[in-house]
């Protein structure tokens, strides 16, 4: 069965854990997309040139360290708003998406570029304040020094650097089903989003 779900969406939004929990319940492979723009932007923090560390991405480069931390994640936003970088990681996401078997691809353009034929389309959101918390508790466990300010800015710019890219910028697809996770525990959102897959899976 090729079925494939496309959660879309910003920063800290909680795509990702909705994207872990749909894959984990449904026995589907997922893919972080963004890690891929992690993985390149870490490379060019290394020295590398962005073009020529997305062509020769490899999947083993998607489990390197510190892919998580602030500074790769301010260079992945910047490697994914060029559209070189784009084209070179296109086949390697949509290879994935449409394997058999079913996939989870959690990202910002999968609904509306990677695969816009996607059975199921998620388009998970939250105030850019919630997202800046979120990201606060999550970053201060590893780096004391961080403020809930300079968090909120790095969200802001992150926002406005990815809706407003020239190509694929961050939107929700006409067909996906929004959902606004601000004031929803994680137990509401991942109930929202399994309902959201079972009723597009075929039937039987």
């Amino acid at each position: 069965m090729i079925f494939t779900v496309a959660i879309d969406g910003p920063a800290a939004s909680g795509k990702g854990t909705i994207g872990r929990a749909l894959a984990h319940r449904f026995d589907f492979a997922h893919l972080d997309t963004g890690l891929l723009y992690r993985a390149v932007g870490a490379k060019v923090l290394a020295g590398g040139e962005a073009i020529a560390a997305a062509r020769a991405l490899r999947p083993e480069d998607l489990h390197a360290e510190g892919l998580r931390s602030a500074p790769v994640a301010q260079a992945a936003s910047r490697v994914a708003a060029i559209p070189e970088v784009r084209a070179a990681l296109l086949e390697f996401q949509r290879r994935i998406a449409r394997r058999e078997g079913g996939a989870v691809l959690d990202g910002r353009d999968i609904g509306t570029v990677i695969c816009p034929e996607a059975e199921a389309k998620l388009f998970v959101t939250a105030t850019p304040e919630v997202r800046a918390e979120r990201r606060y508790l999550e970053l201060v466990q590893s780096d004391p020094t961080c403020t809930r300010d300079a968090v909120l800015a790095d969200v802001k710019a992150r926002d406005a650097r990815d809706t407003n890219r020239a190509d694929a910028p961050l939107a929700a697809a006409e067909d996906a089903v929004v959902l606004d996770t601000s004031e929803m525990s994680v137990e509401a959102a991942l109930e929202a989003a399994l309902a959201l897959v079972k009723a597009r899976l075929p039937a039987g």
